[in-house]
């Protein structure tokens, strides 16, 4: 028989299964852990209000030693005798800013030159343009870029004084990029003409004119002269001009670029854009030399146009893109009227001249500033589906 000898054996206990407490325990510790973020929170608002308290009390020195805060007014005295007012003290007097030795300050230049500088707007056919001019004469001659002017309906002038002009485009050649305009008037102020062939790389110079248009005019911006004879490539022309750094903006072409004794030593015609590249440019600007500009300016005033240049006897339109499409014509000069005793009849396109295709005014122009009135050129022609070669001779534009 068994027996249960409780010294020399031991039991597992109860067989039957224990009760789960795994419930009751998770209940347990979410009830602690939510007990323990309440009394953090409560800590961290006393240790706020307590810190905030600290800051409004207690200042810091440089040492680090606490020290009393100023007490901050509630409210502002009133200050009913005005004893505390902004009073302003005479300047001791001004102080010229010459740009260089010898020159005038930068002050007088611009006061001597801000009467002969004027605004420019035109009216185009598809909206309207702005631009800067400067007076040559006290009988109403100005001048200003050709390009500003070209294709303009109308054309107004305002004076420094505010006064305003209808102005007749006297001339204009787009091959120096100058015109000549003329307002009826005979108070005007001239500017004083430089001459720019003593001009040396470092020059001082200033730029005055309408950038961005006539809501900024008469800024006046400073710089240098930073080469000089710079050939530039623009519509197809090559032209020498003057470059500097002081900043020029659309609305400042045909304004004035002057040196530091306060003469007009260039007529501003073009800057390189900040898009012109990738790395972006700046402080690329160009300006016609003066002695360029009394050229073009004295047979502008004197016959209307300038002598020598080329032009061709053939009046037309270019071809539009839509007409290349539907009708089936190639892109050129579409004629609308020919010299009598040539090939060449209304109807035909031009499509190049002297091998070098045209499609456009800068083209043709490109391609006929390589020659001089009086050449011979040859054409290619088209007609009817089928292309023809004729000579030409060049004529004198403005005659």
């Amino acid at each position: 028989m068994y027996e249960n000898n409780q010294q020399n054996s031991y039991t597992n206990g109860s067989t039957k299964p224990p009760k789960n407490r795994g419930g009751i325990i998770a209940v347990v510790l979410c009830i602690l852990i939510v007990l323990v973020g309440v009394v953090s929170l409560i800590g961290s608002v006393v240790d706020f209000t307590v810190n905030l308290d600290d800051v409004s009390n207690v200042l810091f020195s440089d040492d680090k030693t606490p020290t009393s805060a100023p007490t901050v007014p509630t409210q502002m005295p009133v200050n009913p005798d005005n004893q505390t007012q902004i009073e302003l003290s005479p300047i001791p007097g001004q102080v010229d800013n010459v740009p260089q030795a010898g020159g005038l300050g930068l002050q007088d230049i611009y006061d001597k030159n801000i009467p002969s500088v004027v605004s420019i707007t035109c009216t185009f056919s598809g909206g309207s343009g702005s631009g800067t001019g400067v007076v040559l004469s006290q009988n109403g001659y100005l001048v200003t870029n050709a390009h500003v002017v070209d294709g303009a309906q109308s054309i107004q002038v305002l004076l420094t004084d505010g006064r305003t002009f209808t102005a007749r485009l006297v001339g204009a050649d787009t091959l120096s990029d100058l015109a000549v305009l003329y307002i009826n008037t005979n108070d005007l102020v001239p500017a004083q003409f430089g001459d720019s062939s003593q001009l040396r790389v470092g020059d001082a110079v200033v730029a005055i004119g309408d950038p961005l248009g006539v809501a900024f005019r008469g800024t006046m911006t400073d710089g240098i002269v930073s080469a000089i004879n710079r050939d530039v490539v623009s519509g197809g022309r090559t032209m020498t001009l003057i470059q500097t750094n002081a900043a020029l903006n659309s609305g400042n072409s045909g304004g004035p670029l002057i040196n530091c004794f306060g003469q007009v030593i260039g007529i501003n015609t073009m800057k390189i854009g900040i898009f012109a590249d990738d790395a972006g440019v700046e402080g690329l600007g160009f300006a016609i030399p003066s002695v360029i500009v009394q050229d073009i300016v004295n047979q502008l005033i004197s016959q209307g146009y300038v002598s020598g240049r080329p032009a061709l006897e053939l009046t037309g339109q270019w071809v539009s893109s839509f007409d290349q499409i539907f009708r089936r014509i190639p892109a050129g000069l579409y004629i609308t009227e020919a010299p009598e005793n040539s090939e060449i009849r209304a109807g035909d396109i031009l499509l190049s001249v002297d091998q070098a295709r045209v499609t456009s005014e800068e083209e043709l122009e490109k391609a006929l500033y390589s020659h001089k009135a009086g050449d011979t050129v040859t054409l290619t022609m088209y007609r009817s589906g089928s292309q023809y070669t004729t000579t030409i001779t060049l004529t004198e534009a403005g005659k």
